[in-house]
Formats: C-alpha cells, structure tokens, sequence
C-alpha cells in the first residue's frame, strides 16, 4: 500500500487519539475495580479510614492522568493541524545553520514550550496530591532547584545524543541506521556507568551506613551469596518524599547497595535484609542484562524501521513541512511508533513481572525469611497507599511490578510446596 500524506496524517490522528483512548479506559476501569472491602491478607494492617485514604489517592491520580492525556492529545492534534511543525522548521531553518545545529534549535523550539505546559501539572501533582495524602516534603526552593537541575542535564545530554544520531545519518549513508543504533546505545551505558557518581549526587545526598546491626546483616548476607559491592549508602530520599525504596547502582565492583532513609526508618533488620535480597536477585538472575539485551534488541529494531520511512516525503507532506530533514523525521517517526513502542513496553512490563517473582523467590531463599519479605511488602504498600487491587488491563499495561497480593500469594505457595515453585 503506498502511503500518501493524507493517508500518513489519518493514521498518526488516529494513532494519538486511539493511545488516548485506551489510557483514559485504562485509568477508569482501575478506578471503577476499587472497593472498601480490605482484603484478608492486609487486616491488621489497614484501618478504614487509611484505606480510603489510599482509594481517594489512586482516585486523585487517575482523574490527573485522563485529564494529562486528553489535554496533551487535543493540544498536539491542533498543533499538528495547524501547521505547527512546519512553522518550527521554518523557524530553526532561519538561522542558516549546519543539518546538526538546525536539528537541535528544532528539538528546543518544540521542547521549551511542552516544558512550559507540562510544569502547572508537576506543580499540581506534587504540592496539591502528594501534599493532601502526606508524602510531600519538597520545599518550593528544592523543587525550582530539581527542575533547574533537570533542565540543564537533559539539555545537555539529550542534545549530545541528538546530535550523534544526526551525525551519524548525516554521514553514514545505508549503514546509518545501525551506526546510530550503536553510538546511541554506547553513550546509555555510559551514563549507567557515571550516573551513581555524577548524576545522582546532583539531587541526593548518599551517606556511608554507619556501623551497627544493620549494616553488619547487610554484609554478611552480601559475602553469603558472594555478593561483591562498593559499599551500603543511605540516601536521603525523606528530603522529597516519605515514600520509601532501596536500589542498587553501578556495576560490577562498583556496586552500591542504596536505602532510602525513610525505609530505614520504617523496617526492621530481617525486612531490610529480604528487601535487599530482593534487589541482590535481580542481580543474580541476570535481570539487569537481560533487560540491556531486550533494549538493545528493541532500539535497533526501532532505528531500522526509522530508516525505512525517515526521509519518505509523504511523511514531511503530511505535518506540511516542505523540506525532508532527518531531525523532522525523528520526530515524525516517534509518533507513528507509538503501537510499535507500547507493544514492546507491555512485552517489557509482563517480562520485568516474571522478573519480580524471581528476585522474590531468590530473596525468600536465601534470606530465609519469607514472612520478613511478606511483612516488609504489606508495609511498602501501606506506606505508600499502593493500589492493593488493580484492574488486570492496567496492570497489563503499566505495572512493571505484579500486584502485592499476588507477590505474597506467590511466596506463600511457594513455601508450602516446600520452596519449589519457580515463578
């Protein structure tokens, strides 16, 4: 089928408004699945009150993001309509500039004002929803200062990573594609790798645990499972928020074992132990490889694809752009991509599920403490008012995390076939 410019711009409209759809069915089919009735597992746990207070707050972020996606979806569809895209190019083709300096004042002329539009909804969310359900602790100074800081990174190494992918397809011919694909994922990595040392240090302090129970649990369970780190930091997450998390960063020798201070706060020894365990599994099942593996797949997938359409001229004749450009392109081709982009997210989210299930399995096992590991998931939940009982078509699209209660049900059964059952 030869696509021409009216047939392109019916299927990018009907691909923004059909996403929208779907997000808003999505987000009111989990908020019509709540209930008051406290599931069993969570009795003692739960009072009435907290619990409708976790029902109002999922209640409160589904109407934000329905009202997110039809706003922005309206709001591009005009943009795109009114010729929007073809008068930033004019625009950034005014100053006379190489391809890569062109393509760069395209991406900033698009991206100051969605920064601009997008900030009253940050706003709302943190000192209106995160303030009213108790998790907010951001001062006006420190969210100016996050977002000044965030501003400055993202301009500066996304355009170092624009300018390489229209380097390359500048320059390379055929072969582009892949060259692009491969620089692309290069510079990823090496932002995985200076992340933990230059990155993250820029919003968060990480302070070496001190000597005590905790830290001795913490490295005896790491030498039990030959487990080599940098060292355990905590970090103080209570700056911004009173939700609580633990991760780990780096690789290799240079790994660090990250506790929020607010999980420190909340978790006894054995739960923090089964939570880092958890984490420790995601490391020895190879969960952070695979994933490597599945993005590198997915990208160069999505390179090849962008260059089969990316100079086709009833692409640029649909946004009414005159000249064919590669930074254009990009931006044209992301929009078509987008059934192609979510299929693969739900693919990602099903996949780091089955991946869930087994750093839990790992972390029962070699912890052995399954019910520190079930008390330490109840608690995270409450805490942080998660959804106890989502609607399946959410959690098919957006959960990289199952369900808590089928977490537990799944550590539950596993001890009681005797720690066989794989998940």
């Amino acid at each position: 089928m030869i696509l021409t410019p009216h047939k392109f711009l019916f299927i990018i409209i009907a691909i923004l408004i059909g996403s929208c759809l779907l997000d808003v069915l999505v987000n009111w089919l989990n908020v019509r699945q709540l209930t008051t009735r406290l599931p069993v597992e969570f009795e003692g746990y739960y009072d009435a009150a907290r619990y409708q207070t976790a029902q109002d707050y999922l209640s409160a972020n589904a109407r934000l993001a329905i009202i997110k996606a039809v706003f922005f979806t309206a709001l591009i569809v005009a943009f795109i309509l009114a010729g929007g895209f073809a008068l930033v190019d004019q625009a950034a083709r005014h100053f006379q500039a190489g391809a890569i300096i062109t393509g760069l004042i395209f991406a900033a002329i698009l991206m100051v004002p969605v920064f601009f539009i997008q900030l009253p909804f940050s706003v709302y969310e943190t000192f209106v929803i995160e303030e009213r359900y108790g998790f907010n602790r951001m001062t006006v100074s420190t969210f100016v200062l996050d977002l000044l800081k965030s501003v400055a990174l993202v301009g500066v190494l996304g355009a170092l990573a624009l300018a390489l992918v229209l380097w390359f397809f500048e320059k390379s011919g055929s072969w582009a594609w892949v060259y692009a694909w491969l620089g692309l994922f290069g510079f990823q990595l090496f932002l995985i790798f200076i992340a933990p040392v230059v990155i993250m240090p820029l919003f968060n302090k990480f302070v070496p645990l001190p000597p005590g129970e905790l830290r001795q649990a913490i490295e005896t369970y790491a030498r039990s499972q030959d487990f080599k780190m940098q060292g355990v930091y905590a970090m103080d997450g209570s700056k911004r928020s009173s939700k609580a998390n633990a991760m780990f960063t780096g690789f290799g020798r240079f790994r660090r074992i990250v506790l929020y201070d607010t999980l420190i706060q909340k978790h006894t020894v054995p739960e923090l132990v089964s939570v880092l365990a958890h984490e420790v599994g995601h490391y020895q099942r190879r969960h952070i490889f695979k994933f490597l593996l599945i993005s590198l797949v997915s990208s160069g997938l999505m390179f090849f694809i962008l260059s089969l359409m990316i100079r086709a001229p009833a692409l640029f004749q649909a946004f009414g752009v005159a000249k064919p450009s590669v930074y254009a392109g990009i931006v044209f081709f992301g929009l078509l991509y987008t059934p192609i982009d979510m299929t693969l997210s739900v693919f990602g989210n099903w996949m780091s599920r089955q991946f869930e299930y087994e750093a839990d399995a790992f972390a029962v096992t070699t912890a052995n403490q399954p019910e520190s590991m079930i008390v330490a998931l109840k608690k995270l939940s409450v805490d942080n008012l998660a959804n106890l009982t989502p609607h399946p078509l959410k959690v098919f699209f957006d959960y990289s995390h199952p369900p808590v209660l089928q977490r537990i049900e799944a550590i539950r059964r596993r001890e009681q076939d005797g720690g066989q059952t794989t998940e």
